[in-house]
């Protein structure tokens, strides 16, 4: 396998540390580029020999230059605060012509599973608009498009009522199928893109490891923890207030759902739920 100089933009968060890991693990060279080189995770990552630059990612120029004489680019875009989809298409934007402007051989670029269905959900739709432009840019690229995070478990929202109450509460029925991908797997399935480099050339992935209802959740969540956990479904309108961003993506699992081809995706041996729950630290929820 040739070993690769890859550029990680957003080596510091959890898609991008979860890629370092992988590409580490195989042998390639990384420099990873992040908003604070100063931070806890980015000095964690100088220590096992990533080479951390620290760069505005609305910076095309410097961008551009980061990318000079690397096999591989790896970007993500996130919104902005208050889910500003303006300045995550502007990020993407600027990746995908500093790319260009540096004549990368090859993008990858990590979107969301079904971005390109129309989904009407605004930070589904900034990533495809994203997609969009990388495609017409004229640059190899390959994108990877995740579905639902299983670490989004350890999020306040619902961590903290299933230490405190014992209760899973998700904004979908207790039966209703969603699809889910571990952080680690979509690092794992990165680098095999990498790894494959032509084969990959040209193609759109949607990625997922399982298919799980909220019940079968709580149930694998009664496992790991040692205590009991239950679910608790409720309407997405309660999210609305908050996030109709938020809301509108959950009306559209309940109504839709992503369509990520589990069976065509075995051979990657992406984790299931009750697989990558077994492995994290739970101590958190079971201490006192």
């Amino acid at each position: 396998m040739e070993k690769r100089n890859v550029l990680v933009l957003g080596a510091t968060g959890n898609q991008g540390g979860a890629v370092v890991q992988a590409l580490l693990r195989d042998g390639h060279h990384v420099t990873g580029v992040t908003r604070n080189v100063a931070s806890p995770k980015s000095q964690q990552l100088i220590i096992q020999g990533v080479q951390m630059i620290a760069a505005d990612f609305l910076d095309k120029d410097a961008l551009s230059a980061l990318m000079k004489d690397v096999h591989t680019v790896f970007a993500m875009t996130t919104p902005g605060w208050e889910g500003d989809v303006a300045s995550e298409i502007l990020q993407g934007t600027n990746m995908v012509e500093a790319a260009k402007k540096a004549n990368v051989p090859h993008f990858i670029y990590t979107s969301v599973s079904d971005a390109n269905q129309d989904t009407g959900i605004p930070h589904f739709d900034s990533k495809y608009e994203i997609e969009k432009q990388l495609v017409a840019s004229g640059i190899n690229y390959t994108i990877v498009a995740p579905t639902y995070f299983m670490d989004n478990i350890f999020q306040p929202y619902v961590f903290d009522a299933v230490k405190k109450e014992g209760v899973l509460k998700i904004a979908m029925p207790e039966n209703t199928k969603l699809q889910q991908i571990s952080a680690e797997d979509i690092g794992k399935f990165v680098a095999v893109v990498v790894n494959q480099r032509e084969k990959m050339f040209g193609q759109r992935i949607d990625i997922a490891g399982d298919a799980i209802s909220g019940n079968d959740v709580a149930e694998v969540l009664t496992m790991v923890l040692g205590k009991k956990v239950t679910y608790e479904g409720f309407s997405p309108d309660y999210l609305r207030a908050q996030s109709e961003d938020m809301a509108n993506m959950f009306d559209w699992f309940n109504n839709t759902g992503y369509s990520a081809d589990l069976d065509s995706l075995k051979q990657y041996k992406l984790s299931s739920f009750k697989t990558w729950a077994k492995k994290q630290d739970w101590s958190v929820l079971t201490s006192n």
